[in-house]
């Protein structure tokens, strides 16, 4: 099968494509033949040499993916071979075929093809395992995620809107924010122009936000603290701006904050599962309504994967980048 190979870490040009055997499913996985690959951060870390795969998974980048599932491993049930499914991988999925570990596959939702599908469930395992899960955001509650016009931003606002929240929006143009205000957002703050803490705070009449998910770091984790309201919890996913800050504490204290983070791809499979069996339950049927679509800003070969990787670096996308093969 063709895959792209990762002989060395740098810039997007060290990526290229290669040819290797086709993997077997172990216990309890399927092998999907991929239709259609998601392109997410981590996989920019990765090829850069900065997120090392965990022990045992597929050094091949690739994190989500939609496609047709063509062997079962052993004490595989629910699935069938010709099944149509999207994944969260443990890596491997910038391939022709993956193997995925069953309990990580879902149906692909009607009425979306598999380019939309494969860019579901990186950003909605990750979605909602952190905002949902972690900081329970509630219906009636405000909601700010920062970089709202990535595939995380955009998928936030629109499952934070459907299930009742106030939500909010940092993004870097005019452009990205009145794409975050049509998918949900009451208001979408140009971070260029304006400062986000004074407009969220007049906006919810100094209430602030209740729950705020950021992947910037730097200096929006003292931003954040202040803007927090009484009982607020902030989750860190990612620091594009740097994770070593400098703090004053006590508005947490006073606050009652709630300061936390985490990552998706170190997480048992246990945990992943149970991501999987909530996502369905309780979003699949918005997908299939029609309330939560992917925002797909752009698709590419497996062969311009190079291109793909540069447009995500740049930050001038909205939404999610999708390989396909």
């Amino acid at each position: 099968m063709r895959y792209i190979e990762l002989p060395e870490y740098g810039e997007p040009e060290v990526m290229c494509v290669a040819e290797m055997a086709v993997p077997r499913p172990g216990k309890g996985e399927v092998l999907i033949r991929v239709a259609a690959a998601g392109v997410n951060r981590p996989d920019i870390v990765q090829r850069q040499g900065l997120y090392p795969p965990p022990p045992g998974a597929s050094p091949v980048l690739g994190l989500e993916v939609a496609g047709e599932i063509t062997a079962l491993g052993e004490g595989v049930q629910r699935w069938q071979v010709g099944d149509l499914v999207c994944a969260l991988t443990n890596g491997g999925g910038y391939a022709e075929y993956v193997t995925v570990p069953a309990t990580q596959c879902l149906p692909v939702p009607k009425d979306l093809s598999l380019a939309e599908a494969a860019a579901l469930p990186e950003t909605l395992f990750t979605v909602w395992s952190n905002v949902f899960d972690r900081a329970q955001l509630k219906s009636g509650e405000t909601f700010l995620v920062h970089g709202g016009s990535s595939g995380i931003g955009t998928t936030a606002i629109q499952l934070a809107s459907a299930f009742g929240a106030r939500v909010f929006a940092t993004a870097g143009s005019d452009e990205k924010c009145a794409a975050c205000e049509s998918l949900g957002a009451e208001k979408a703050v140009n971070y260029r122009k304006q400062d986000y803490v004074e407009v969220v705070r007049e906006a919810t009449g100094g209430h602030g936000a209740d729950v705020i998910l950021d992947m910037v770091g730097g200096d929006y984790v003292e931003r954040n603290i202040q803007l927090a309201a009484r009982d607020g919890r902030i989750v860190n996913i990612a620091f594009l701006q740097g994770a070593k800050v400098q703090l004053n504490m006590l508005p947490v204290m006073v606050k009652r904050l709630s300061l936390t983070g985490s990552t998706l791809r170190p997480q048992p499979a246990a945990v992943k599962a149970e991501i999987a069996r909530a996502l369905e339950e309780k979003v699949w049927p918005l997908i299939e309504a029609g309330r939560v679509r992917p925002q797909i800003a752009a698709t590419f070969s497996l062969e311009e994967v190079q291109a793909a990787h540069r447009l995500m670096e740049s930050s001038s996308h909205i939404g999610k980048i999708v390989l396909t093969l």
